[in-house]
């Protein structure tokens, strides 16, 4: 098992075990409001907030493109027959010696 396996397993049980063990019902005063709760509840409400607040921080960022991927839009268009510098059938520009080879 990996290191990180092994701590999220020591944390759970280490968690679950301090959650059964406050069952009692406890005052809590929430600005002028005052409930009674369960520490069980309250706890883990908590650890559920903790752990949003957690990920939340932790994502990763976004990552800038990369090249070959900003490449990927632009249209890549070869061996266009319109183009007259690809279009090898227009003899005109093409000297006596280019036109042998070509032929």
């Amino acid at each position: 098992m990996s290191f990180k396996t092994l701590t999220i397993i020591i944390l759970s049980v280490f968690i679950t075990v301090v959650f059964m063990q406050n069952t009692d019902e406890v005052l809590f005063t929430i600005l002028w409001k005052e409930i009674y709760i369960s520490k069980l509840l309250m706890m883990l409400i908590v650890t559920v907030f903790g752990f949003i607040v957690g990920l939340i921080i932790a994502r990763p960022k976004k990552k800038a493109p990369l090249a070959t991927e900003i490449a990927k839009d632009i249209p890549f268009e070869v061996n266009n027959p319109n183009e007259d510098y690809l279009n090898h059938h227009d003899k005109k520009g093409l000297s006596d010696e280019d036109r042998d080879y070509i032929s």
